[in-house]
């Protein structure tokens, strides 16, 4: 599996012949030029994972992509006339000998006075878990995981907590649009505190590929 990080959430993954594109947020306009997608997968409906004006144009340059998302994002879709199916938790839909599955509800909590939107999480190909916002355990194994590491909802200890809790063998920071240059360095923290548990941790910043 070929995994480039776009930026912040936005991923392009090539399983197969599948080619996947996560997220196309606020936090980064690189997704706005890229070619060949077949898929997007969008986990919720806040702008650094959803920027309508960017899924426009990423729809422009790829007219044959297919939009997976829930609902929630449905409805705003809907209000743009943008075709999508809805691919909700314990649901799943198989593209050209690639399994994408959905799994979880809800997005982590940021203030209690703030309502939590629907949050779906996406497996690839029973490889690749990428969660969204959320720490959602799917409770099956994980091999590869998109690890949230930095967000209004999120502390240090729940990072790597979350981490030893589905032991992923591989994993790489995903959410981290929002850090310094000298933020995203405290990856290698992350990397000494799961390798004891069996994880390989790949420091993963935007522009960065990797072959899992």
């Amino acid at each position: 599996m070929y995994i480039k990080k776009i930026g912040h959430c936005c991923l392009m993954i090539k399983e197969k012949a599948l080619t996947i594109l996560t997220d196309p947020g606020t936090f980064t306009d690189k997704q706005d030029e890229v070619k060949g997608i077949d898929v997007i997968l969008i986990t919720h409906e806040h702008q650094d994972h959803l920027h309508v004006d960017s899924l426009k144009k990423v729809l422009a340059n790829n007219p044959k992509a297919k939009v997976i998302t829930n609902k929630s994002v449905g409805k705003i879709l809907d209000k743009e006339r943008i075709a999508y199916e809805v691919v909700a938790d314990g649901q799943e839909i198989m593209i050209d000998g690639v399994l994408i599955e959905g799994a979880g509800t809800t997005h982590a909590v940021v203030l209690e006075e703030i309502p939590p939107v629907e949050n779906t999480g996406y497996f690839i190909n029973k490889r690749l878990f990428y969660p969204g916002d959320a720490l959602y355990d799917p409770k099956r194994p994980v091999d590869i995981l998109a690890l949230p590491v930095a967000a209004p909802w999120l502390k240090m200890s729940e990072v790597v907590g979350y981490a030893r809790a589905l032991k992923p063998a591989h994993a790489f920071p995903v959410h981290d649009g929002m850090m310094n240059e000298f933020g995203l360095r405290f990856g290698s923290m992350l990397e000494r505190f799961v390798a004891p548990d069996g994880i390989a941790f790949h420091a993963f910043n935007a522009g960065d590929e990797i072959e899992l």
